[in-house]
């Protein structure tokens, strides 16, 4: 079982809110890739999809 970064799961929400990778990073003082890298590794570990994303916005699906 991997280890569960909980910086990952603070993320979630700021992206969610966000609806933008870029714009959550920001928000966070972190960079967009690292921040779209680790949400997509807690979506991996979860076993389900939590973002629905399109090149210009991201929301929430069911399980997010």
């Amino acid at each position: 079982m991997a280890q569960t970064d909980f910086n990952d799961l603070m993320w979630f929400p700021a992206v969610a809110e966000e609806g933008n990778f870029t714009r959550a990073a920001a928000k966070l003082g972190v960079v967009q890739s690292t921040l779209s890298h680790r949400i997509k590794k807690l979506e991996t570990r979860m076993a389900m999809r939590l973002l629905a994303r399109t090149t210009r916005s991201v929301s929430t699906t069911e399980a997010g």
